[in-house]
């Protein structure tokens, strides 16, 4: 059947195999969005083609490639199975991928979902936590196709951009946590420190006033109180590049300084990712749980499962989908608002783009 609805979800991806590294690199730090780098057009090739051999490297030990687009594929089916019967107005309903840096690439998506006659289009950001660099970036990339086509969209328009706090991710990321908290030897489950772990940002993005820390913090607070406050926690940041200064305190950082105070029973929780990617099977499973844990001197060390293909996740998803489309809103407050020191023009066009579209 022709589908009513199409669910554009948005993510940057990860390259499924290792002679794809490359061109994910290539993309990602020639994004504007995401970075600013001096003589873009020639760093940025430069950088690509420099780290692609280390990056492959560390794909090889994960199985070859990224597991995100299979997570998101599952994720996506269970979505629209439950949405058909949720939300029978407005089914069918099709799920589309959207990644940044890898296929399948937004822009090729947009095209599909035309072809298809889709008539309401919901860009639904799969990072829960908002931030210029990683919702924004994929957002301006839909307002950017039109744009470039100097065409009005045939579909109507609206975007889910940020749903940190939704009960049954805060539900889904605690199951997660009990189950692995359960596995600590019992004279030692009270004494584990949570570390609620997520890709860092550069300070410059910070304070031209990003609300990802916040939101990510705001995930956390939720979550623990689900928890009951049971164990000690910290929020931590991973995956830090180059020399600039980044948001800390860096998640390696800390599992040295807990260590070396006496804390060595750890529970690593990545909160702003929902499904497995190289920052959890490598960064967090390899880096930290493995090599640095036993430098270290960790005693037990483990971390929570990412939420891939948790059926409650999957409601998740349908719930915040079937809520917006109920709403009739084309984006939320929160969007219209641009950062206080933005330097990007195509954020405010972009914002604009969304809280214009006429739904109905």
């Amino acid at each position: 059947r022709k589908p009513k609805t199409g669910i554009l979800m948005l993510n940057m991806g990860g390259p499924e195999k290792l002679e794809d590294v490359h061109d994910f690199l290539l993309r990602l730090f020639m994004d504007t969005d995401l970075m600013k780098l001096p003589v873009q057009n020639k760093l940025g090739p430069f950088i690509a083609k420099r780290r692609t051999p280390k990056i492959q490297e560390q794909y090889s030990k994960i199985g070859g490639g990224s597991p995100i687009k299979h997570w998101t594929s599952m994720q996506g089916e269970g979505m629209v199975r439950l949405l058909d019967d949720l939300s029978p107005d407005t089914a069918p309903h099709k799920f589309y991928i959207g990644f940044r840096y890898v296929n399948p690439l937004t822009e090729d998506a947009i095209e599909e979902m035309e072809r298809d006659g889709v008539e309401r289009a919901v860009a639904f950001t799969q990072y829960p936590q908002y931030s210029c660099s990683t919702t924004g970036s994929s957002l301006n990339a839909i307002y950017r196709y039109y744009s470039n086509r100097g065409d009005r969209p045939k579909m109507r328009w609206s975007v889910i951009d940020r749903w940190p706090t939704h009960p049954l991710l805060v539900e889904c990321f605690a199951e997660h946590i009990r189950n692995e908290l359960l596995k600590f030897p019992d004279d030692k489950r009270e004494d584990v420190v949570i570390l609620f772990s997520a890709h860092s940002l550069p300070m410059a993005v910070v304070n031209r006033g990003d609300p990802y820390p916040q939101e990510v913090g705001a995930t956390v607070q939720r979550v623990m109180e689900r928890l009951g406050h049971c164990n000690p926690y910290r929020l931590v940041w991973q995956s830090r590049v180059g020399p600039m200064p980044w948001l800390g305190p860096q998640t390696d950082e800390v599992i040295k300084g807990l260590s070396e105070r006496g804390k060595k029973n750890i529970l690593l929780v990545p909160i702003a990712f929902t499904s497995d990617h190289i920052e959890t099977l490598h960064e967090l499973d390899i880096e930290y749980a493995q090599v640095l844990a036993e430098e270290c001197g960790v005693e037990n060390i483990r971390r929570a499962e990412s939420l891939n293909g948790n059926p409650l996740f999957m409601k998740a998803l349908a719930d915040l989908v079937q809520s917006h489309l109920k709403s009739n809103e084309p984006c939320s407050r929160q969007l219209t608002l641009r950062c206080p020191l933005c330097t990007n023009p195509t954020c405010g066009q972009t914002k604009a783009f969304f809280a214009s579209q006429k739904l109905s």
